[in-house]
C-alpha cells in the first residue's frame, strides 16, 4: 500500500480506484482491463473529488497528497462504515407548512444523518417518544427497526412518528452506501414522477379559468383535483336536508370540525349525520364540475375530494350524477374502513373508487385490495408506514390489478420520500402536491446534485445523488418555524431513556 493509499485509509475512505471501480459497477458499467492502465493516485482521488461535489482550487494541484485530502475533506460527508453506523441523537423543527408540519433530524456516530418528517397535522412527540428505541442501533437496519417501533403507530397522523423515522433511516442508509433511496427500494420505474394539482378556487368563472390556465399553461401540470364539498351549498335554499343542525356559530360545514368536540360535524363518521342532498343540490354540484370541465377539456384527468360527511346512498346518487365527467377518482366518499360500503360504491359506479390516506400499514389495505372494493389506493407515506411499506403496499396492488396514486401534503422531506417511493412503484399513477403555490417551499431545501425539485409539473428524481437527495436550507427552515416552537434541532436528552417494556405477546 503506498503513502498516500494508507492516508486515506485512517480517513476512512476506500481506494481510489476501488470507490470508482465499486461506482460503475452499481451503474452497470463493464471493467475494462486495469493491469493494462495503472493510475496516477492523485489523479484517480481528484477524479472521485469532483465526482463527488468537492471542488479543488488550482493550488491543490501541486500539494502533496496527504494535505489535498486532509483540506478537501474538512467538510465533505464522506461515505460511512456502514456495518459501524450508530444513532446517536434525533432532534426536531416544526415548520409552518400546512399549518404545523414537523422535520425530524437523526444523527449518527459518523457525521452522516437522515432527515424524516412527521405528517402534516401531527404531534412531534409521536417520533421524539420512539427516541429512547433508537439510540445506539444501527440505522441501516431499517427492517429490523421499523418492525420494533410500528406498534406505536396509528391510523392517519398517529403513524406520523414512526414514519417519520423510517424515512430518516433510508435517508442515512443512502448516504452510507453512497446510493439513492430508490435503488435500495429495488431500482426505478421512472426518471420524473407525475404531480397531480388542487384546482384552485375563484369568484368568478373567468377568474378561475385564468387560474388554472396558469396552473396548466405556466406551471405544466397534467393532472388536476378539484373539491366538490356539499360546504359549496350553503346559502343555496332546499339543496340539503337535515343540515342546519350540523352547523357551526359560523352556519358551516365544518369538515374537520372542532377537535375537542367530539360530537362534531367534523368528528361524525359519514353514516351517522343523515344529510341528505336534494335534486337541486346534486344539480348544483354537477354544474360546478361542468364548469371547471368545460374550462379544461378531457385530455387532463380531473380527480374530486372532500365531499362532506353523508352516506353511502348519497355517495351513490353523486356518483351517478357526476359519471358523464369520466373523473379519475372519488376520493373518500366514505371512512377508509368500511371495506363493505367501498364495494358496494365500486359496484354501483363507473366512476373509479379511491382511498387510503390514513391506512397504516399493508395490513388494513389487504382487505379493500383482496375485495377489489376499490379501484385505486392512496397512501399518504407519511402514515402507511414510509418509503419500504408503502412500496409492499403498491406491489400488493399491482397484483391485484389495481393502481397506485399518492396523497402528499408536507415539507420538501417527505415529497422527495414519495418521489423515490413512486419511481420505484410500476403501479404509480401520481403524487398530489399539496403546496404548489407556496413560493417559499421549494427554497425549505436544496439539492445535492443541483437539480430542480420540480419542472413542469413532474418531480425530478434524483438519478445519482445520495438518500433522499437534499439538505435542508438552514435560513429558509428557520424563517418559517411555528409561532408556538422557534427552536432549530435543539437537543432532546428528555427523550433519551425508556421507560417501559414494549413487546406485545406473552
Amino acid at each position: 500500500m503506498t503513502p498516500s493509499h494508507k492516508i486515506l485509509a485512517k480517513l476512512g475512505l476506500k481506494e481510489p480506484e476501488t470507490m470508482e471501480t465499486e461506482n460503475q459497477q452499481r451503474n452497470g458499467v463493464q471493467q475494462p482491463d486495469t493491469q493494462d492502465r495503472p493510475e496516477n493516485p492523485r489523479r484517480s482521488f481528484l477524479k472521485k473529488s469532483a465526482l463527488g461535489g468537492v471542488v479543488l482550487g488550482s493550488s491543490f494541484l501541486f500539494s502533496p497528497i496527504e494535505e489535498v485530502v486532509a483540506q478537501s475533506t474538512q467538510k465533505v460527508r464522506r461515505y460511512g462504515a456502514p456495518s459501524d453506523l450508530k444513532i446517536t441523537d434525533m432532534r426536531y423543527a416544526v415548520t409552518t407548512v400546512l399549518g404545523r408540519t414537523a422535520i425530524l433530524r437523526i444523527d449518527t456516530n459518523q457525521g452522516i444523518y437522515g432527515l424524516g418528517e412527521v405528517r402534516d397535522g401531527a404531534d412531534e412527540r409521536y417520533a421524539l417518544m420512539l427516541k429512547s428505541r433508537l439510540l445506539g442501533q444501527n440505522p441501516c437496519n431499517v427492517e429490523q427497526i421499523f418492525k420494533s417501533i410500528r406498534q406505536f403507530g396509528g391510523p392517519s397522523r398517529q403513524a406520523g412518528g414512526v414514519c417519520g423515522v423510517e424515512m430518516a433511516l433510508w435517508d442515512i442508509v443512502g448516504k452510507a452506501y453512497n446510493v439513492p433511496a430508490w435503488q435500495l427500494l429495488g431500482g426505478r420505474y421512472r426518471d420524473k414522477v407525475r404531480l397531480y394539482a388542487d384546482t384552485p378556487e375563484a369568484g368568478s368563472p373567468e377568474e378561475q379559468k385564468k387560474l388554472m390556465n396558469y396552473r396548466i399553461n405556466d406551471q405544466g401540470y397534467t393532472w388536476l383535483k378539484m373539491d366538490l364539498s356539499i360546504g359549496e351549498l350553503k346559502g343555496k335554499p332546499d339543496a340539503l336536508v337535515n343540515s342546519k343542525f350540523w352547523e357551526n356559530a359560523e352556519g358551516d360545514l365544518a369538515q374537520w370540525g372542532d377537535a375537542s368536540n367530539y360530537m362534531s360535524y367534523g368528528n361524525t363518521r359519514h353514516a351517522f349525520t343523515q344529510i341528505q342532498i336534494t335534486e337541486k343540490g346534486l344539480d348544483e354540484l354537477a354544474q360546478l364540475v361542468e364548469n371547471v370541465r368545460g374550462m379544461l377539456g378531457y385530455d387532463i384527468p380531473l380527480s374530486t375530494d372532500h365531499y362532506g360527511h353523508f352516506d353511502l346512498n348519497n355517495g351513490i346518487r353523486l356518483g351517478k350524477k357526476l359519471e358523464k365527467y369520466r373523473l379519475a377518482w372519488m376520493e373518500d366518499v366514505v371512512p377508509w374502513d368500511y371495506v363493505d360500503q367501498w364495494k358496494t360504491l365500486s359496484d354501483a359506479l363507473e366512476t373509479p373508487m379511491l382511498t387510503g390516506e390514513d391506512i397504516y400499514l399493508l395490513k388494513d389495505f389487504k382487505p379493500l385490495i383482496d375485495a377489489h372494493a376499490v379501484d385505486i389506493i392512496h397512501p399518504d407515506l407519511a402514515s402507511s408506514g414510509g418509503l419500504l411499506e408503502t412500496k409492499r403496499i403498491g406491489d400488493y396492488a399491482e397484483e391485484h390489478g389495481i393502481a397506485m396514486a399518492m396523497h402528499q401534503a408536507g415539507t420538501p422531506v417527505s415529497f422527495m420520500a414519495n418521489v423515490h417511493c413512486a419511481a420505484a412503484t410500476q403501479n404509480f399513477l401520481a403524487l398530489e402536491h399539496h403546496s404548489i403555490d407556496l413560493p417559499w417551499w421549494e427554497d425549505l431545501v436544496k439539492t445535492t446534485d443541483g437539480r430542480k425539485l420540480i419542472t413542469k409539473g413532474f418531480a425530478n428524481l434524483p438519478l445519482t445523488a445520495p438518500g433522499l437527495g437534499i439538505e435542508l436550507n438552514d435560513d429558509v427552515v428557520k424563517a418559517h418555524l411555528h409561532a408556538t416552537d422557534k427552536s432549530y434541532f435543539a437537543p432532546t436528552p428528555q427523550w433519551n431513556e425508556k421507560r417501559s417494556h414494549d413487546r406485545v405477546f406473552s
